[in-house]
């Protein structure tokens, strides 16, 4: 018999992953050119071919004992230092080889922070609509989720909330910039005020809060969009990274952390982190997939792709009349339903062959997520049953 606390994680497992499911389904009963899946977040875009290349080189060339072997569970020594200077080129920090730790994926590198300084109880804050597994990582740490509200139309964190939350319990605040699922990038001067809350509260309790800075999006921007570094603005943050999307990865399960020398007891939360990485199954970070990033650093996909896709779906939509901000980053569009039931909207979405997942998987009824990394022709076909859903509120 399987763990009480399992039992409630199997009953309610993943709705995207369940959306994704329910499309191959439908697939197989309508035909895959007649169903249109916006659930899930797997890039269309293919990998550059440079990283290609860079699995076939190191396949080919590298000593096997040394390809395919153990390393520091940090990871391997010369690829932290490559990252930390490719960092430092693309946004002036100053970090080393000894700043950096390879994490398996963006995920497994935030259950490593979270395990790392999170004791019972310690409250983890989160800015809605936010990724709905930082609920199971947090409780994979036994912490409390507490839950800033969204803040429509804009999805800028409502800094007033934000600071009333925060209390002596208040140990990591999660943000997601480019956001999932709005495709929001926080800007300077949220991140400002954001460090200048933080640095007042953290005196104010005698207590040290980490801003856990989750970033798989950083590249996929759009509209000349920069997205703000956001070490630059409070001391006591960590980024965790991933190279699922911008290099189209996401199954090769590669990522990092990057934890500054000013993070607050830097010594010892770099080491725990490196300890977490062992104790929580990772052990280090895929071999193969470090070497390749080593070499593919500058490499990117073709972000073109997905805002030619972005346009043709907002403005259609707009034209319907749904509401939707347009997204800076990322590969989402969040659409504010026409009737208050989110569930209830997305299944009558499912009657058009259309899968959308509801708002409130991301802690903000009302809305829906429609990812658009998905092929420019099926959005073409997509467009009429779009008209359809529509015309059934009018």
């Amino acid at each position: 018999m399987i763990a009480k606390k399992m039992e409630g994680l199997v009953k309610g497992s993943s709705v995207i992953r369940a959306m994704f499911e329910e499309g191959k389904k439908m697939a197989k009963k309508y035909g895959a050119e007649n169903v249109y899946d916006f659930s899930l977040g797997n890039p269309s875009v293919a990998p550059p071919e440079d990283v290609k290349r860079a699995f076939v080189e190191e396949v080919e060339n590298e000593d096997p004992t040394f390809l395919h072997g153990y390393m520091s569970n940090t990871g391997y020594e010369d690829v932290r230092a490559a990252i930390a200077e490719h960092i430092n080129e693309l946004h002036g920090t100053k970090f080393d080889g000894g700043n950096i730790i390879m994490t398996v994926g963006a995920a497994g590198g935030l259950n490593v922070v979270l395990r790392s300084l999170v004791d019972p109880d310690d409250e983890v804050m989160v800015i809605a609509p936010y990724f709905g597994e930082y609920d199971n990582y947090v409780a994979n740490a036994n912490g409390k989720v507490v839950v800033v509200a969204p803040n429509p139309p804009s999805f800028q964190p409502n800094l007033d909330e934000f600071e009333e939350k925060i209390t002596a319990r208040t140990k990591v605040v999660i943000i997601n910039t480019p956001n999932n699922p709005t495709g929001v990038v926080y800007s300077e001067d949220t991140l400002k005020k954001m460090g200048e809350i933080l640095e007042a509260k953290g005196k104010e309790f005698g207590t040290d809060i980490y801003l856990l800075s989750d970033e798989p999006y950083r590249e996929l921007v759009y509209d000349g969009v920069e997205v703000p570094y956001v070490t630059k603005y409070y001391a006591n943050t960590i980024v965790g990274y991933s190279y699922s999307k911008s290099l189209s990865l996401p199954g090769e399960r590669i990522g990092y952390l990057v934890i500054p020398s000013e993070v607050a007891d830097f010594e010892s939360v770099y080491a725990a982190c490196g300890v977490a990485t062992r104790i929580l199954g990772f052990v280090n970070a895929p071999s193969l997939q470090q070497r390749v990033i080593m070499k593919s650093l500058k490499s990117s996909v073709d972000v073109s792709i997905y805002e030619k896709n972005r346009n043709l779906l907002l403005d259609h939509l707009k034209k319907l009349g749904f509401e939707v901000a347009t997204p800076s980053g990322a590969f989402y569009l969040f659409v504010k339903c026409l009737e208050e039931d989110d569930k209830a909207f997305a299944n009558k979405a499912k009657e058009e062959n259309i899968l959308v997942v509801p708002g409130s998987t991301f802690g903000c009824k009302g809305y829906v997520r429609i990812a658009y990394c998905v092929d420019y022709k099926m959005i073409e076909r997509a467009l009429p049953a779009f008209e359809r859903l529509a015309a059934k509120y009018k």
